[in-house]
């Protein structure tokens, strides 16, 4: 492994964009990165307390730090987002031996990242004042961001095919342009078929390609229970101790990223489940989440009441962790909330 080395190469535009937000807008990515991967417990998945036999946490942190200039290109300009996607995966893997790291991350992060830049570019003053969105701004990146991803073509399908043969990534069996046929490209240009037409082909059983075809509406409804969380818990704990939520022990993010994580697995199936085991195992796993869950809830969402289903949810991390059962897609619409909500201005 050689970091120096790497496959780095993005087709840079005339025209881009030399403010500071872009610097801000991919260091928030990267946070995002690595606040979901630290999260624990996160039932199924790498965090700071378990790895899995061939890829760790540390794999994870070093893709994270890896990618920030391809993140940083694509907030920067309005670049490519199949050859930004290869370049992730090149730059994530060069840096890290343990496979697979975040590739259906990037998928959702690069469109994001290169509408966050549309938008600080629409506010004249954000790079000397930084760049924040406001919450009401959540809808209009989304539709930005969805805009993006349409306006992709053939090519951006040859460098995604690219990309998904360099990363190893798992995906359901299709007789249509197979990902696992090198011949594939080859029909793509002569169909001319664009990246976007072929996440609309997966729509159906992929739950990244969905978010892409639907206007990452579960990317908004992840941010919202993180900002929901945090403001009911900072409220909560002000309204007890009657002092800064700053004077509190405790973050709160991290029960924040284990709740939203538990609320969007139960309320959607996680498509990386299904296609490594079956429809019923992806739907049993978002079954217990939503038992799980259900006991915070009637108790009234209280910090003490969150804290009571800890010991469950540690049950529930293990009989998947034994089981080789990963909720990696439900991972990635995490990250993407994260980075949402970054963009509003979460802190902690």
């Amino acid at each position: 492994m050689n970091p120096t080395n790497t496959a780095f190469s993005c087709h840079i535009p005339e025209w881009v964009d030399e403010s500071p937000a872009p610097s801000l807008i991919a260091r928030y990515a990267q946070l995002a990165m690595l606040l979901e991967v630290s999260a624990s417990p996160k039932p199924g998945n790498v965090d700071r307390e378990h790895n899995y036999p061939d890829t760790c946490f540390e794999h994870f942190v070093a893709s994270s730090v890896a990618v920030y200039p391809v993140l940083e290109l694509a907030a920067r300009s309005k670049g490519r987002i199949g050859a930004l996607l290869r370049s992730a995966v090149y730059e994530s893997s060069a840096w890290q031996q343990g496979g697979n790291t975040h590739f259906g991350a990037f998928l959702l992060l690069i469109p994001l990242a290169m509408a966050a830049g549309e938008i600080s570019r629409e506010q004249p003053h954000c790079g000397k004042t930084g760049f924040r969105l406001e919450i009401g701004q959540f809808e209009h990146l989304a539709a930005c961001a969805h805009t993006f991803v349409r306006a992709t073509d053939c090519e951006d399908a040859v460098e995604f095919y690219r990309a998904f043969g360099h990363a190893g990534v798992r995906v359901n069996s299709v007789n249509e342009f197979d990902l696992e046929d090198p011949e594939a490209t080859a029909d793509l240009r002569k169909q001319n078929i664009t990246l976007y037409a072929l996440m609309e082909i997966a729509k159906g059983y992929d739950l990244i390609a969905n978010e892409w075809t639907s206007g990452f509406g579960r990317c908004l409804e992840g941010a919202k229970n993180i900002l929901d969380f945090m403001q009911a818990r900072n409220c909560r704990a002000e309204a007890l101790t009657g002092v800064s939520v700053s004077s509190c022990s405790g973050t709160g993010i991290n029960d924040a990223i284990v709740y939203t994580f538990l609320k969007l697995l139960s309320k959607h199936r996680d498509t990386f489940i299904q296609t490594k085991f079956d429809t019923e195992t992806a739907d049993y796993v978002s079954y217990r989440a939503g038992e799980i869950l259900s006991g915070w809830e009637t108790s009234g969402k209280t910090a003490n009441g969150f804290a009571s289903i800890l010991p469950a949810v540690q049950e529930f991390d293990s009989e998947l962790l034994e089981k080789r059962i990963n909720p990696g897609s439900t991972a990635d619409i995490i990250i993407a909330g994260l980075f949402i909500a970054l963009l509003g201005g979460l802190r902690f």
